[in-house]
């Protein structure tokens, strides 16, 4: 028997509710088909959330994380009504989700993302996710590939440049595509369900393909070489193969068996390879006997000169990714005055500013925006990523973004810490904040403190990422949040060569102190 998900899909394509949008708009939110407003309005990236009823999400394709200025300022105007509801977050595939929108604006405000040349479709359920590529695509002094019109490429066939595709409208599940160009993996290759990293064949270079990387409450899998070399030139004809294998033999019976990882399991990479080469109309190159990921992952943030002679881009931080919509305008402005327009977001939930000249770096350094967004974070506040939480998402069971900010501002207070660490806070099982990369992660869950149940974490370490990356383990379960601050002292102390500033206060408590957005 079909599960519900595939029922849904079934009886009506999520795209065919881009045809009823402006009826839905007139309806309002109440009023819409149960299935269309909770389910297929993801396929147009419209999210009807419970924690906010009548305020929807809206998730953009944003390929590489890559933002004109213009683009950056009409989305802050687009959340700029709502007030403190209305904010943005940086996600961790260098996307941007908007919030506290009516459903009554989303047919107008659909029109104004085609007027600066993006979109939001197909960005949800069973559909393929924002492409991400390297963050310094075109600006690396180091760089092998310039990846930036790769991923353009791809979401264009995926999409049918914007306008929705149902070729790839009915996956079995979403579905994760990532492109490297550079020598540090800065896009987590092995977190995704397609993944290309650059290597030499014969001298010329391409790039070795991996499948199957995911996370889910169920499982969490490394992505595993296809034993695949492509051209650059054949990347967007490699993906739309795999898309099709997967779209009719993926598993569809077990929603928690449906990821790209399950059917590679199930056939072995041998068949699954065979079947690509059929798919796609020849032989395959093998693999690169090595790929070109040699260093450990870089750290973006603050001044980095580019390959460009007298250019720079600038790494700011997020402070776990939360805008507003002012920020969001001065962000704008910031990258036209200092820079040629340009932004760009990282999976760490970070904005890079390029193309900034020596002669302007001093005065972009002074803006008052640097003073929260600062490209000099402390060593935790630097690797902090967070998942939305329970403030907005219904999965999540913990408060996750305010809480991490307070609590880093409270260790880094108490502990002298030699080195970044980077700490994932994730709200639930489904791991959007990535705790399994991290070398700390914390996972939201629940647990019993005098007979009560309160917000806890799991808690994962070992994850790395770059050269070696693989993922980490979870080392303790059901960590009361009220009772977390002393276990992560005691593991930056014991992991990381952290040490007492003083004393800790007996007043000092990890309740949030902080709210983001």
């Amino acid at each position: 028997m079909a599960n519900q998900f595939e029922r849904i899909k079934s009886e009506k394509d999520g795209l065919a509710v881009k045809a009823e949008l402006e009826e839905f708009a007139r309806l309002g939110w109440e009023k819409i088909p149960e299935d269309d407003r909770d389910h297929r309005l993801k396929w147009l990236g419209i999210f009807s959330r419970k924690r906010t009823p009548g305020q929807f999400m809206l998730r953009l394709r944003i390929p590489n994380g890559i933002l004109t200025s213009g683009q950056m300022r009409m989305l802050g105007a687009i959340i700029h009504p709502y007030g403190s509801d209305g904010v943005a977050d940086i996600t961790t595939r260098q996307n941007l989700q908007l919030r506290g929108i009516p459903i009554e604006e989303m047919p107008q405000i659909l029109g104004y993302l085609k007027e600066v040349g993006l979109t939001s479709v197909q960005s949800g359920m069973d559909n393929v996710r924002n492409i991400t590529g390297s963050p310094l695509a075109g600006i690396d002094p180091d760089e092998l590939i310039d990846v930036r019109g790769l991923t353009r490429k791809v979401q264009d066939m995926i999409t049918n440049n914007g306008e929705g595709n149902e070729s790839f409208s009915n996956l079995p599940r979403k579905f994760n595509i990532a492109i490297a160009g550079c020598r540090d993996n800065s896009i987590h290759a092995e977190i995704n369900d397609l993944a290309f990293v650059p290597a030499f064949k014969n001298g010329k270079l391409g790039f070795n393909v991996l499948v199957g990387g995911f996370f889910s409450a169920r499982r969490c899998a490394e992505a595993i070489p296809l034993d695949v070399w492509v051209d650059p030139r054949d990347v967007v004809a490699l993906c739309e193969a795999v898309l099709l294998v997967y779209r009719d033999h993926g598993l569809r019976a077990n929603r928690q068996k449906s990821r790209l990882m399950w059917l590679v399991d199930e056939w072995g990479i041998e068949k699954f390879r065979a079947t690509l080469e059929r798919q796609i109309g020849h032989a395959l190159p093998t693999a690169a006997e090595k790929d070109e990921v040699l260093w450990h992952k870089r750290d973006l943030i603050g001044v980095h000169a580019q390959k460009q002679p007298g250019l720079n881009f600038v790494g700011l931080h997020v402070p776990v990714g939360r805008l507003s919509a002012l920020e969001m305008m001065e962000l704008a402005r910031m990258a036209e005055v200092y820079g040629s327009g340009e932004l760009r977001l990282t999976v760490e939930q970070n904005v890079l500013i390029p193309n900034v000249p020596d002669s302007r770096v001093a005065s972009l350094l002074k803006e008052p925006l640097l003073k929260k967004f600062s490209p000099h974070p402390g060593p935790l506040q630097r690797g902090l990523v967070s998942c939305t939480g329970n403030q907005f998402c219904n999965f999540a069971l913990i408060e996750t973004k305010n809480q991490a900010v307070a609590l880093m501002e409270q260790l880094e207070a108490e502990l002298e810490i030699p080195q970044p660490v980077r700490i994932h806070w994730t709200g639930c099982p489904n791991s959007c904040g990535q705790p399994q990369v991290a070398e700390i992660g914390l996972m939201g869950t629940t647990a019993r403190k005098d007979g009560k149940p309160v917000e806890a974490v799991d808690i994962y370490m070992g994850g790395e990422v770059g050269k070696d990356a693989k993922l980490g383990e979870c080392v303790r379960k059901g960590i009361p949040c009220e009772d977390l601050k002393p276990v992560l002292v005691e593991l930056l102390i014991e992991h990381f060569g952290a040490k007492l500033r003083h004393p800790p206060s007996v007043a000092e408590s990890s309740s949030c102190s902080m709210t983001i957005g």
